[in-house]
């Protein structure tokens, strides 16, 4: 799979998955942790507005020292899609559902794997138990960790 290259410095990121409880917030905290010049946030795109973080989700970033314990989950609307620099998505579907919406935003919605040149999506740990949930967190941290060499090396 061919890498992309960014386009313009990248200062807000946006995070997607489907009810904005585990992924994606997961992605966020670790985001914040690893790229602290970097504006991360994150929504669901079947997400009920204003849900805690799920419980395998706030107890694997506490084991790692990050806090969820504030974090309250928001449907994907398109100023968020506007506001962020970078979408990136944790799977193909819904890169694939935000992009039959929105075809003009090609240039800037990824899976967070394609944005790093690999070709996976991110199972929803929803329901796992504490495994699940760190395996689910070892593969987005070790994707954010691609995600902050390339931007170290195309700084824009």
């Amino acid at each position: 799979m061919t890498e992309t290259k960014p386009a313009k410095k990248i200062e807000r990121l946006l995070f997607v998955c489907s009810g904005n409880t585990c992924r994606s917030p997961m992605a966020e905290a670790l985001c914040r942790e690893k790229l602290p010049g970097v504006e991360a946030f994150s929504a669901g795109l079947g997400a009920i507005s204003g849900l805690p973080a799920s419980i395998g989700a706030l107890d694997e970033m506490a084991a790692r020292g990050l806090n969820l314990d504030h974090h309250r989950s928001r449907a994907l609307t398109s100023y968020l899609l506007a506001d962020a620099d970078l979408v990136l998505c944790m799977s193909k579907s819904h890169r694939d559902v935000i992009l039959s919406a929105l075809p003009e935003l090609r240039d800037k919605v990824f899976t967070l794997a394609e944005y790093v040149g690999e070709d996976a999506d991110i199972t929803d740990p929803f329901g796992g138990d504490a495994a699940t949930y760190a395996a689910c967190a070892d593969q987005i941290a070790a994707l954010l960790d691609k995600l902050a060499a390339k931007l170290a090396e195309n700084p824009a």
